[in-house]
């Protein structure tokens, strides 16, 4: 019988969801807080954890980074309101399995759990090694390559698609830019897959879910009894991608120190383990993305110049998914037909009223978003066709948020617009009062901080380094 952890701080709806899901055969301990949570791990061994993002001393994703640290084998389904679309996006960068939305639906509820517990017995009895099939010589526009890679036919997704096929065959180091969810690793490995290294490794690496203490062990390795807790000799990320790729996703969330490490490996294309003197020969090929400006965090000291332009060799942009509708058929032709298989289902299309949601919307969340959408529409379809009932409330039916107000604001005045640098700067002081008025109010408790300003404790803690609130 698998073991679920549930936390949620509602005792009603936490009543709700234990019952339903020890009537479908599963052992379910309940918890209303984090450390609640992680003191259960003491006692008990979990294959999943379902939490709500939102808890009494602190966030779902605090639980999530703290289970992938230290019980990386147990799955994780974070709950979320609509409205926290971006954090539940960013929760999955982060290792989170999936995420569902309040008013939970029963059935999704239970494929997402068999789903994450399925998933987690394959990646236990699977080999531990890395690779990746030969491309197809002839993969079709609208399938995969490697992985779900959806060319596109519009004239962006043709000139991506161009600039890809003429950095593949080389070994330059690329820099992949755009926003979450805009498909960046994607983009990457269809460069692995179209490159001499195609037969080679493909190391995903999310900088941002690195811990920065270990960051180094974990990209370069260490040797045994290099520092407290080194009980063996690792192996880094980088020596595991040799003769292939390594990809390194926000890589501006690197610390400075380690920003020095990855120079030298590029620049000597070498590496020495955390604690050993040995020189180790790499033959990687790097390609690193980001949602940030380098360059300003380099003006700014956070981001080494030098290392930019080492990355820098070729640059490619994610395009964001408003902005390339034509690609919209493509997409959802894709992630329908995956939908199908994971869910054993049938489901042939959208009605017009759905197509015309889609067509309207702005996809905030891109293409992660847009498959999970669909992933849950299919789940809920009985029929042929996907329909509207069958989509999340808030996509057709937009709260007048402060996003909208904004927007207003800013067309509003259109003709006397400050320059891009002065609305900048006027962010920038605007943020660093409203954290530091919050650290106040709050006697500076950061978890708490973190949760009014909706933002994790790690960003928090960057921004207050940034800042100097320290």
């Amino acid at each position: 019988m698998k073991h679920i952890l549930l936390v949620e701080d509602d005792l009603t709806y936490s009543r709700i969801v234990k019952t339903f899901l020890e009537k479908n055969g599963f052992k379910v301990q309940t918890a209303i807080k984090v450390k609640e949570a992680q003191q259960l791990f003491t006692s008990s061994k979990f294959d999943l954890i379902i939490a709500d993002f939102r808890l009494p001393d602190g966030t779902g994703m605090e639980l999530l980074q703290w289970s992938k640290a230290n019980y990386p084998q147990t799955q994780v389904i974070l709950i979320t309101h609509y409205s926290d679309i971006r954090i539940a996006i960013k929760a999955m960068k982060l290792g989170a399995f999936e995420y569902i939305t309040k008013p939970i639906n029963p059935d999704e509820l239970l494929a997402t759990v068999n789903e994450s517990l399925t998933s987690r017995v394959a990646e236990e009895s699977a080999p531990n090694t890395i690779s990746n099939p030969a491309p197809s010589t002839n993969t079709p526009k609208s399938e995969t390559a490697g992985s779900s890679y959806v060319i596109g036919s519009s004239p962006e997704a043709e000139k991506l698609e161009k600039h890809i096929q003429v950095v593949a065959p080389t070994d330059l180091s690329v820099l992949v830019l755009g926003e979450t969810g805009t498909g960046k690793e994607f983009i990457s490995r269809r460069i692995h897959d179209l490159s001499p290294r195609h037969d080679g490794p493909f190391v995903a690496i999310d900088c941002g879910a690195l811990p920065k203490e270990l960051a180094g062990s974990e990209l370069f390795g260490h040797v045994k009894g290099a520092f407290t807790g080194a009980l063996e000799n690792k192996t880094g990320h980088f020596e595991m991608a040799n003769g292939g790729t390594i990809f390194l996703d926000e890589i501006g969330n690197l610390s400075y120190e380690v920003q020095i490490q990855l120079l030298r490996a590029i620049q000597e294309r070498t590496i020495r383990k955390i604690g050993g003197n040995k020189e180790i020969k790499i033959d990687v090929r790097i390609i690193a993305a980001t949602n940030d400006n380098l360059l300003i965090q380099a003006g700014d000291g956070h981001f080494r110049e030098d290392l930019y332009h080492r990355l820098n060799e070729f640059t490619l942009s994610a395009i964001p998914l408003r902005s390339r509708k034509d690609d919209l058929e493509d997409f959802t032709a894709q992630f329908l037909a995956e939908s199908n298989q994971r869910l054993n289902k049938n489901v042939k299309g959208f009605t017009s009223e759905t197509w015309e949601i889609f067509l309207g919307y702005d996809w905030p969340g891109n293409l992660r978003e847009l498959r999970n959408i669909i992933k849950r529409a299919v789940l809920l379809t009985s029929g042929e066709l996907v329909e509207k009932e069958a989509l999340p409330a808030d996509i057709y039916e937009p709260a007048h948020g402060t996003g909208s107000q904004i927007g207003t604001t800013l067309s509003s005045g259109k003709n006397d617009l400050p320059s891009p640098k002065d609305y900048k700067s006027q962010w920038i002081e605007q943020e660093k009062e409203l954290i530091q008025k919050v650290l106040q109010d709050t006697k500076f408790n950061k978890s708490k901080t973190a949760r009014i300003l909706k933002m994790d404790r790690k960003t928090l803690y960057s921004k207050m380094e940034k800042y100097g609130l320290d």
